[in-house]
């Protein structure tokens, strides 16, 4: 009991006056953080990064080593070879092993004792996959970056049907790789569609993007709208927009309705219900009753019979009157053309035959390839002039 005592009032001593100072001015920070606006607070100043991670960071090292394996497939064998002593030198100055499997097909990268940055496994991971998902090296190299990030987005499983699933995943390349370019330059990302994945490298912002209009694409929604007429070039420009930067800009984004919408088809033979009745409909009549109508149940046998062949007869003499009227067709005569009769040559068109004579005795005389009369004359003038200069 005397021990607890001793401790509550040890616990009660009178406080220092460093102590106090420390707390007044906490108190005041606190006041002042809450008299700036929460919107301050979360923006990021335009400019600014985040300093690099250095080795005065963490002096100590790491605890663990750890590591990680990825496998590639066979086509990138070859290329691989070639750059593996690149990416081990790069991955060397940050004191992370890489090794190469040829005959598993695997590649593996591992932190060593030296090692401080406990991130940077994770982005030699991320580079050994981009490798492995036929990302060229330039590129990759780029994940070491810290203000670059990737996303591999599986699209084998969205589409069933083989044949539409190309369609679709040309139609994200678009004509020789135009809407691919299109995308890499609003979202400053480099993008790469291999097989049922699809590869991007670059900022966080534009790796969001990329991902939203790959599946939008895979839902059959063709990213020319996403691109050309809508989100990603209106977004580029409010995000210049000091102002509209903090602001929710789906007012600014346009919004597009399914034109195309499967109506019904309606059928050709429309059946229109009737009108309920709480009354069954009448009784049709049978044969006595029709007979019995007309008067022909009360005739004798022979009657009906000489009736019957009446109305063959008929009949058949409807059917012959109507062949004969088709065989007599071939022998209709056509309707002849009225005859045009020919017309007097006026005065205007007569042919002077005097004309003609002269003409054709010019034509005899004359050789072939004989000069005419007036071309002879223009020839003549030149030698007449020189001989009177002389």
């Amino acid at each position: 009991m005397p021990e607890i005592l001793a401790m509550a009032a040890s616990s009660r001593a009178p406080i220092g006056k460093e102590s106090l100072i420390a707390e007044n001015g906490l108190r005041n920070q606190k006041k002042g953080n809450r008299g700036m606006d929460e919107s301050e607070l979360l923006t990021v100043p335009d400019g600014w990064k985040e300093p690099p991670f250095t080795k005065d960071d963490n002096p100590r090292g790491l605890l663990e080593e750890s590591s990680f394996a990825t496998l590639f497939p066979k086509y990138r064998e070859a290329y691989l070879k070639e750059c593996w002593p690149l990416v081990q030198k790069a991955l060397h100055e940050h004191y992370v092993n890489a090794t190469l499997d040829l005959i598993e097909g695997s590649m593996t990268v591992s932190t060593t004792k030296k090692t401080f940055d406990p991130y940077i496994i994770i982005r030699a991971r991320d580079l050994i996959k981009l490798l492995a998902r036929s990302v060229p090296f330039e590129q990759a190299i780029r994940i070491l970056q810290d203000d670059t990030a990737c996303d591999i987005v599986k699209i084998g499983s969205l589409v069933r049907n083989k044949e539409r699933f190309v369609k679709r995943r040309q139609r994200l390349i678009g004509p020789k790789g135009s809407t691919l370019k299109a995308l890499e330059l609003l979202t400053n990302c480099y993008i790469m569609v291999q097989g049922n994945t699809v590869s991007a490298l670059g900022p966080f912002n534009g790796l969001k993007e990329v991902r939203k209009v790959v599946l939008d694409t895979m839902k059959n929604i063709h990213p020319i709208y996403n691109i050309k007429v809508s989100t990603l070039m209106i977004k580029r420009e409010l995000s210049k927009d000091a102002e509209l930067r903090s602001q929710n800009w789906e007012r600014f984004l346009p919004q597009f309705k399914h034109k195309n919408l499967n109506k019904r088809k309606e059928p050709k033979k429309k059946t229109v219900k009737k009108e309920y009745t709480p009354f069954p409909p009448p009784q049709p009549e049978s044969q006595i009753d029709k007979e019995l109508a007309s008067g022909e149940y009360f005739l004798k046998e022979s009657q009906k019979k000489q009736q019957r062949m009446e109305q063959i007869k008929a009949k058949q003499a409807e059917a012959i009157s109507k062949r004969q009227t088709e065989r007599n067709k071939a022998f209709i005569p056509p309707k002849e053309k009225p005859v045009m009769k020919p017309q007097k040559a006026s005065a205007e068109t007569k042919i002077d035959i005097a004309v003609l004579k002269e003409k054709v005795k010019k034509a005899k005389k004359k050789k072939l390839g004989a000069l005419t009369a007036e071309e002879i004359k223009l020839k003549m003038e030149p030698d007449e002039k020189k001989q009177k200069k002389k």
